[in-house]
């Protein structure tokens, strides 16, 4: 029979795979366990002291397994049996004497990673989990394998930052992540020379493929499902100690727009609610822009039903369009940074009521009209429907460009501006993966993950990942069990 310690090591290449031996008493125990999931103060208090303490002569397992104060103790040499043991928590030990048996101890710790301060507060659904991650690495290892209890889960640490030593964990699925990426990825983080690593961020923003872009080219997240989903389809997870954010990659353009409730609803509200999205971030981008141009230059296409209202609106604000407009976007980012930057409570307050008085008081003072009111407003609540805070900014930066333009050359400052856009995202990359796919390079089957697509027609994960496997389920047709009724 195959030594069982031997099976063990060469099943697991994960980083948090641990296997020691320590002498007590004159005896050898070999350990084999998973050292982001098992409780240390449990191991050490109710097993290793309990041990050294202990009067009783240790020839066998069975001696050992009378000494131990744990309930549930069991011999095991099944090596399934062993395997899944290990990934729910359990420590195995063996004596030196017989390395082909040992004991099953179950040392989880199963509150760990589940606090009341760690639920997910900026990537916020009504439906589904909202476990998020904290500071602490451990603890946000213990959460992934929790989540995923599979073997082919790997953890790589690295050691990064001359100063700080922070600890980053590269998180893959074995068998299904492709090895050139991940070996991009350890080559990018081995050529990182930095002194402090703050956060994830800063480690996203290193290993960028560009750093010359206000998109984001890594999905910056804390919930723990959606990294779960992301490294379930091929992506690689890197993590850093004293950051709640989790970044995977390779990521496109759509990817910031998927919400995890959009999987926890039927299909066709997901699919619905993920248009609403692609919807709003063009109207917050170009409804600004297209005001100004409209007013500058091409009033002549404002049906005449508008013209009454938008003159009589417009007939006491001293400003032409670009600067009054350009006034309004910076009022409502005052507002929106001073409401981020104060306590919760505060900052809630002072973004309603300064909203209301600062606008109201505005038209009044005949400093701006009330149709660009409204669409200023609907234009900023339009970047809140993005799931992703980093998106959501570039959204947000995006409209200064266009404005300008707008004011410049009206219509065609506005074409000029989406050329140049569409020519920067043709351009970008994320670990060598084009920002655009599945539209360009064009996958026609890559398009259900970006329109939410219904289950039966999601099995294969992303093509573009190339993954090692490429079929995530296996779908069965169920007969209708009207077939049923109607047959009798």
């Amino acid at each position: 029979m195959e030594n069982i310690r031997v099976a063990l090591k060469a099943a697991s290449k994960s980083d948090d795979f641990i296997q020691s031996d320590i002498t007590i008493r004159h005896t050898l125990f070999h350990m084999s366990f998973y050292n982001s999931i098992i409780n240390h103060e449990m191991l050490h208090r109710d097993l290793f002291t309990v041990i050294q303490l202990s009067h009783a002569a240790i020839h066998d397992l069975n001696d050992l397994k009378n000494v131990i104060p744990i309930e549930g103790i069991k011999f095991s040499s099944n090596l399934s049996e062993i395997s899944l043991s290990l990934l729910q928590g359990f420590i195995y030990i063996q004596l030196d004497t017989d390395l082909n048996e040992g004991l099953l101890i179950n040392v989880s710790d199963p509150e760990k990673g589940y606090r009341i301060n760690n639920l997910s507060e900026n990537e916020y659904s009504v439906i589904g989990p909202m476990v998020a991650f904290v500071e602490d690495l451990d603890t946000n290892l213990n959460l992934l394998r929790k989540e995923i209890i599979s073997e082919k889960l790997v953890f790589e640490e690295q050691t990064k930052g001359s100063i700080s030593k922070t600890r980053v964990v590269i998180a893959y699925m074995e068998g299904i992540a492709n090895p050139q990426l991940l070996n991009t990825v350890r080559q990018r983080l081995r050529d990182l020379d930095f002194d402090v690593i703050f956060d994830s961020s800063t480690l996203s923003q290193i290993i960028a493929d560009i750093s010359n872009t206000p998109f984001p080219l890594f999905l910056s997240t804390e919930r723990v499902d959606r990294v779960k989903f992301e490294m379930i389809c091929g992506h690689v997870a890197v993590l850093s100690s004293g950051s709640p954010y989790v970044i995977t990659g390779p990521t496109t353009f759509f990817d910031f727009f998927n919400s995890p409730e959009d999987y926890y609803l039927p299909w066709v509200l997901g699919s619905f609610f993920r248009i609403i999205r692609y919807m709003g971030v063009a109207f917050s981008i170009f409804a600004s822009s297209i005001y100004v141009s409209v007013m500058t230059y091409h009033y002549t296409i404002v049906p005449r039903a508008l013209l009454g209202p938008i003159i009589e609106s417009r007939s006491n604000v001293p400003f032409p369009p670009f600067l009054e407009v350009l006034l309004m976007e910076i009022t409502v980012e005052l507002l929106r940074e001073a409401g981020a930057r104060l306590p919760t409570k505060v900052g809630q307050t002072l973004g309603i009521v300064g909203g209301v008085v600062l606008g109201q008081a505005a038209v009044q003072a005949g400093l701006t009209s009330n149709n660009l009111i409204i669409i200023v407003s609907l234009s900023a609540l339009a970047s809140f429907a993005t799931p992703i805070f980093k998106m959501s900014n570039t959204i947000r930066f995006l409209r200064y460009p266009m404005i300008l333009l707008a004011g410049a050359w009206g219509g065609m400052g506005m074409m000029v501006g989406v050329m140049f856009l569409l020519g920067h995202l043709l351009r970008l990359t994320s670990f060598g993966t084009p920002y655009l796919v599945p539209v360009f390079p064009f996958r026609y089957k890559g398009l259900k993950e970006s329109i939410r697509a219904p289950y039966s027609a999601t099995w294969n994960r992303p093509s573009f990942l190339r993954p090692l496997n490429l079929r995530r389920y296996t779908v069965q047709k169920h007969k209708d069990i009207g077939d049923d009724y109607s047959n009798e």
